[in-house]
């Protein structure tokens, strides 16, 4: 995912990401998003999952720092990926109730957002979600 987007954000993205330099497992920077039709890009870091226990907290830092950064800027629309699940192994079924709630608990204050989506790579991710939805739905 990445990769992709760096490529269609083009070569300022790339400069930009220089700069910063490197960002905290569990936290977000914005930068431009270059030739992408957005304002920003928030690059979130979230865990590399081998079960010792905080990757959750972690996890949820990474979608709570993008929810701030949306509201420093005045976002009114955010777009995710499912953080962790693809080359660092965190569990579809652990994650994806992470990234819901924390959207939940954000969109139920006071915000700048009108919209959050998930952009979920494949089907199996995308009923994964589903699922956590419907219970997190089901329990409230």
């Amino acid at each position: 995912m990445d990769g992709a987007i760096h490529r269609a954000a083009g070569p300022t993205l790339m400069q930009e990401c220089r700069k910063i330099g490197g960002c905290p497992t569990g936290s977000a920077v914005a930068t431009s998003a270059g030739n992408l039709p957005a304002r920003y890009i928030f690059h979130a870091v979230g865990p590399i999952y081998q079960d010792r226990g905080n990757e959750p907290e972690l996890l949820r830092g990474a979608y709570q720092r993008c929810f701030e950064l949306a509201e420093q800027y005045q976002i009114q629309s955010i777009a995710f990926p499912s953080i962790s699940t693809g080359a660092y192994g965190y569990p579809l079924h652990l994650a994806a109730p992470i990234a819901l709630q924390t959207a939940i608990e954000h969109l139920q204050q006071p915000t700048s957002l009108q919209q959050v989506h998930f952009v979920l790579f494949d089907q199996r991710t995308l009923q994964a979600y589903q699922k956590a939805l419907q219970k997190l739905t089901s329990d409230h």
